[in-house]
């Protein structure tokens, strides 16, 4: 079995690489040298905080969440009941 040999040539990248592209800076988010301005980072910080609330509120309101939050207690107090025994167990008590 043998094989055709490909045709093909080099070609040289004409591009250079130690080029930096220019910055674009977003007006009125970051200073000229590309820091966040304190209003962006305040923005998005409370953008979060009032996603995560209601992220929240949704998941409580939900049939699904409110199981999720009943399986958590009841871990929660199965970890506690467990923690009691051993700490009984460890003070030579049953």
């Amino acid at each position: 079995m043998t094989e055709e040999p490909l045709d093909a040539e080099i070609v040289e990248d004409k591009k250079d690489l130690t080029a930096t592209p220019p910055v674009v800076v977003p007006e009125g988010d970051y200073t000229e040298g590309g820091v966040p301005t304190f209003d962006f980072v305040r923005d998005r910080i409370e953008n979060r905080v009032a996603t995560g609330i209601g992220s929240q509120e949704l998941a409580d309101a939900t049939q699904e969440g409110k199981a999720v939050e009943d399986q958590f207690e009841a871990r929660k107090k199965a970890g506690q009941d467990k923690l009691a025994e051993i700490r009984r167990s460890m003070r030579g008590g049953s």
